[in-house]
């Protein structure tokens, strides 16, 4: 089992920025590909980025690419996402995830938080 707590939401002006973290514990996280989806109101789940478990690899979702980075620190079990350029459209709830499968993250992880809101106003 691999627990997930996120922290950092909230709301921020567009053209802001934020970071997200969150805190994971439980079995050995850094075996772990850690990332961020994130669900607005009425719509799917959608991926936003991933890090492979050594902090070497990431990938982002085409809608946050070159505004959002995230990244790791297995010393202290958390991923981050930092978020520039903040967006109306970027409003949603912000999940933490947690998979074995670096490459298969976007199609399942395999643990996942409860979500923290993020809201942008124009």
């Amino acid at each position: 089992q691999v627990q997930l707590v996120e922290s950092g939401g909230g709301l921020v002006q567009a053209g802001g920025s934020m970071r997200l973290s969150c805190a994971a514990s439980g079995r050995t996280v850094s075996n772990y590909a850690l990332g961020w989806f994130r669900q607005a109101p009425g719509k799917e789940r959608e991926f936003v980025a991933a890090i492979h478990g050594s902090g070497r690899f990431t990938y982002y979702g085409d809608s946050v690419k070159g505004r959002f980075t995230i990244s790791r620190d297995n010393a202290k079990n958390t991923v981050y996402l930092k978020m520039n350029s903040l967006k109306p459209a970027d409003t949603a709830v912000y999940y933490c995830a947690a998979s074995l499968l670096y490459n298969g993250f976007k199609r399942g992880p395999d643990y996942w938080g409860q979500g923290t809101q993020v809201t942008v106003s124009s």
